[in-house]
């Protein structure tokens, strides 16, 4: 059960992208899309990554969304761009928006892209790998289904909306922060409820708002925010800036995917960039990052086991070796990825 099978870097995308192209997503998306869910899967973060494919090829099947949409730039002033993704994968939509960032940001200094008619756009952690990676600072954040209640209230009407900040470290690793605003992703609750086990009362409520470990309850129920209502807080204010400013759904207007998965999500993102080179030398940030990270890494641990590390290290030392040695993913991910690259799925 979940076992899992190395396969080298290259293989997974070569499969991912053959995949998409068999799914009717033109070579071009296909390519952009897999390296995006590729890096998920090097960061170790698999329950957005390429096992995603399938989930996005029967949502097309039903007209939930496009696989040959076309996404558009419109650049409304030199650094501000709204992009429009016409109902495609995710994905694509997140690779463009990035992109019309980074043109106003090595144009301006700082540029912004607002995305709307978008989907499930994978995790934040590769487009803000991709960003520092340039040598840009970055802010990305999506609003997503309701999941949340308001504090104080039964009803789900706040999504659990990622926000990642990145900074980049000429010749060392960024900080990279990714982050849902629940306790934790409804994916672990629900790979949880299929491998019939419990869950920590801290991560959600049933439909009544009570804690609950089991997790069909907790699907049926609502997530817990991080923070109370300060995660709540935090979480509204991504989406008036990924949903209500970029012109996309927000709130409980964001369709479910889950429940109705024919129909448009109608998504939002955005993405905010700092050419960090107009603030400073590479040589400085160098240094400076250098001992920033200095700081925290020689600070004692309470536990000598479990030393002080930065947001983003576990991943980016995940990414290092899978690199090297190969990606992990579960065997059954790629048994359905090479059934829909042969055209039979």
């Amino acid at each position: 059960m979940n076992e899992t099978t190395i396969l080298p870097v290259d293989e997974l995308g070569e499969l991912a992208e053959a995949a998409l192209r068999a799914s009717g997503v033109p070579a071009g998306d296909a390519g952009e899309i897999a390296q995006v869910l590729v890096l998920a899967d090097l960061f170790g973060i698999r329950t957005h990554g390429v096992q995603r494919i399938p989930q996005y090829v029967d949502r097309a099947r039903l007209g939930g969304l496009s696989p040959t949409a076309t996404v558009t730039v419109e650049r409304v002033a030199p650094a501000l761009a709204r992009v429009d993704g016409g109902n495609g994968i995710g994905p694509l939509v997140g690779a463009r928006a990035l992109a019309a960032a980074v043109e106003g940001a090595r144009d301006a200094g700082i540029g912004a892209a607002f995305a709307r008619h978008s989907n499930h756009f994978g995790p934040v952690m590769p487009y803000l790998f991709q960003a520092t990676e340039q040598g840009f600072a970055a802010i990305i954040a999506s609003n997503a289904t309701t999941t949340i209640a308001p504090s104080g209230g039964r009803e789900a009407r706040v999504g659990n909306n990622p926000l990642g900040i990145g900074v980049p470290a000429p010749g060392g690793d960024p900080v990279l922060l990714d982050m849902a605003m629940s306790v934790v992703a409804r994916a672990k609750i629900r790979q949880a409820a299929k491998a019939g086990e419990s869950i920590p009362a801290t991560w959600a409520t049933d439909r009544e708002g009570a804690p609950t470990t089991d997790p069909a309850a907790a699907l049926d129920g609502f997530l817990l925010p991080i923070g109370g209502y300060k995660g709540y807080g935090l979480s509204l204010m991504v989406d008036l800036f990924a949903g209500l400013l970029s012109g996309a759904a927000y709130l409980d207007h964001v369709s479910s995917w889950s429940a109705d998965p024919g129909r448009a999500q109608d998504l939002g993102h955005v993405f905010i960039l700092i050419d960090t080179a107009r603030l400073m030398g590479s040589a400085d940030l160098a240094a400076r990052m250098s001992d920033f990270a200095g700081i925290l890494h020689d600070t004692p641990p309470s536990d000598p086991a479990t030393p002080v590390r930065l947001p983003g290290e576990a991943e980016l030392a995940a990414y290092r070796r899978q690199q090297r040695e190969g990606v992990e993913v579960l065997r059954e991910d790629v048994a359905a990825l090479r059934e829909m690259a042969a055209g039979s799925a």
